[in-house]
């Protein structure tokens, strides 16, 4: 670990110190560990069920139809993300995150009882806006605490937080549903995570935000258009276009997002027509995401090391690869393989993403432009919903995976031609630089 930042806070009335860096914060960061874990699993009581939910009780024939839960999931999350990095930088970090868990307390309550399949949409409109509070603050806050030089190694600790908790409950809930049917075991452990966080959030998290104004006091831009003051029109628009770092990165993280709407939401079902048992389903539905968060734990890290743009580009390529492999392929082995080698992807993409915002924006305006690259990348869930049903709809799912294998590796493509190789070697200051607040 490098030595922290410690800075005096004159103006604060205190003789608290404002100290940057993993291990100087160690205890609130595995807290905001453990909290993201339960935003994974409260998120992995739909992977494995949901989409056979959709056609065995609520008899839904057409795949479109049956993925309108991903797209209302990923269009609620989307726009939610960037209203959680305006509302954490007006008002604090923490009252978003317990504002997320109380928004999810009727989500299980809805997936249980709902009559129609109308309420399971509905169910994930109010969770997509959930994860869009929680998920976002947890990463925002962690940024704040170790400051620049091991954001990757913080956002890979995140994220594989957050996919070890999906994978874990798309595991559990299989064999819950394989012994006691789709409903409501499943969800009864969504509701116990949720009740875990929500305390979690209120008696132990404690705020963050001054932490990131502490960065932006010596902050030294990496071109010359991070200043720190900017609208919030202009983080939109040089955080989606403008930049080529940061568009590039926006562009990838909604392509990755795209597959995995698909992998998410007809993979299930392609592998329930091929005769697979529950508990097998619900295998292939946790392999595929414990990978991609334990492969974080070193690709994050790797990539505070080596730089941003090579694991992104080439986690793009291996996704598309294994995409393929799902579509040409047939049988458990074949798809497990698959499965671990799209999580293999993922995990050198996901975090990688995130560190490479953060390397870039402004601390001051980091929040937000965090929040635009969420509602660009959780978009993908909505877009890939929609795309791959018609696909699927169509000619098949093999053909819907083909089609998002190859988008995928065009979006790799993109990332080795337009993203700037240099802005994400990440900044490290020297120990005992100050910061003032």
């Amino acid at each position: 670990m490098t030595p922290g930042i410690t800075a005096p806070k004159p103006r604060s009335g205190t003789r608290d110190a404002i100290t940057l860096g993993l291990r100087q914060n160690l205890a609130q960061f595995m807290i905001l560990v453990a909290v993201n874990a339960l935003v994974g699993g409260t998120l992995g009581q739909e992977r494995t069920v949901l989409p056979l939910l959709a056609g065995e009780v609520f008899h839904l024939d057409l795949y479109t139809s049956a993925l309108t839960y991903i797209l209302a999931f990923g269009v609620a999350k989307a726009a939610t993300n960037y209203f959680a990095g305006t509302l954490s930088d007006r008002y604090g970090r923490k009252p978003v995150l317990v504002a997320g868990w109380l928004v999810a307390l009727p989500v299980p309550l809805m997936l249980i009882f709902g009559p129609t399949w109308g309420w399971i949409v509905a169910a994930n409109i109010v969770l997509g806006i959930s994860q869009g509070l929680t998920w976002s603050t947890t990463v925002m806050m962690k940024m704040d605490l170790v400051g620049p030089s091991r954001r990757g190694l913080a956002m890979g600790l995140n994220e594989a937080a957050g996919y070890l908790g999906v994978a874990g409950t798309a595991l559990a809930t299989g064999y819950i549903a394989s012994t006691y049917g789709l409903r409501p075991g499943p969800f009864l452990l969504g509701a116990a995570f949720i009740a875990v966080g929500l305390g979690l959030s209120v008696l132990t998290v404690r705020e963050t935000h001054h932490h990131a104004r502490a960065e932006a006091a010596n902050h030294v831009s990496v071109h010359e258009g991070a200043h720190a003051q900017l609208s919030n029109r202009e983080v939109f628009t040089l955080t989606s276009f403008r930049d080529k770092s940061l568009s590039s990165v926006s562009q990838a993280g909604m392509v990755n997002n795209l597959n995995d709407g698909l992998a998410w939401g007809l993979f299930p079902v392609l592998f329930a027509a091929a005769g697979l048992t529950i508990e097998r389903i619900g295998i292939l539905a946790a392999v595929y995401p414990a990978v991609w968060g334990a492969g974080q734990l070193v690709t994050g890290a790797l990539s505070d090391r080596i730089g941003r743009k090579p694991l992104i580009v080439g986690g793009m390529l291996v996704q598309a690869i294994a995409l393929g492999m799902v579509a040409f392929g047939a049988g458990f082995e074949t798809w497990l393989a698959a499965a671990v080698l799209l999580g293999a992807g993922t995990a050198m993409v996901y975090p990688t993403l995130l560190a490479a915002i953060g390397d870039v924006a402004h601390p001051e305006w980091r929040a937000r432009s965090v929040g635009i690259y969420r509602l660009w990348r959780d978009g993908g869930f909505a877009v890939g919903a929609l795309l791959s049903g018609i696909i699927a709809d169509a000619y098949g799912i093999p053909a819907a995976a083909v089609v998002v294998a190859v988008l995928t590796g065009v979006s790799g493509v993109v990332v080795a031609v337009r993203m700037r190789g240099a802005d994400h070697k990440p900044a490290r200051r020297t120990a005992g630089e100050p910061f003032r607040d």
